[in-house]
């Protein structure tokens, strides 16, 4: 029952559950396009990993100090997670934009050859998850939202 009470870890799951909710509206905005699907999808804007490491390593910061260990490790790790999400994974969110576009042209060359239309549609193709990584920006802003969050609920509810 501790954890209910673990201002970091509260903290950090916040912001995970803002930063995806956030994702439908900021998309509607975009491209007038209402996809609840965002509610637990990878990628997008704000980054939710982000949000979620630098929310964390606030609230060490604002509980166990700036020189504190822990933060350090905190901060690394949040480091490490955001350059991940925009290196590796938007590396293989970008490999499997172009693989699916190759399954669909050959999709197209195999239904010309073969009765291949006569098939279902979940049996034609299979889809790789292309949204898997992050641009800088949606990084940059998933890490502000982190950090507004920590701030936020340690003024206002933890320590009101």
């Amino acid at each position: 029952m501790e954890m209910v009470f673990n201002f970091s870890l509260v903290a950090s799951l916040t912001a995970i559950f803002f930063a995806q909710f956030v994702k439908v509206p900021i998309q509607y905005i975009a491209l007038k396009k209402l996809d609840w699907s965002l509610l637990t999808s990878t990628g997008g804007m704000p980054s939710s990993h982000s949000a979620a490491v630098t929310a964390l390593a606030t609230g060490v910061g604002i509980e166990a100090g700036m020189t504190s260990p822990v933060f350090a490790v905190a901060l690394v790790f949040a480091i490490i997670t955001m350059f991940d999400a925009t290196g590796v994974r938007r590396q293989a969110g970008e490999q499997a934009a172009v693989l699916n576009k190759l399954v669909a042209d050959f999709n197209i060359f195999v239904s010309e050859a073969k009765q291949w239309q006569n098939k279902e549609n979940s049996q034609k193709q299979r889809k790789l998850k292309e949204l898997l990584g992050h641009k800088p920006i949606e990084v940059f802003f998933g890490g502000l939202t982190g950090i507004f969050i920590a701030l936020f609920l340690h003024f206002f509810i933890f320590k009101g």
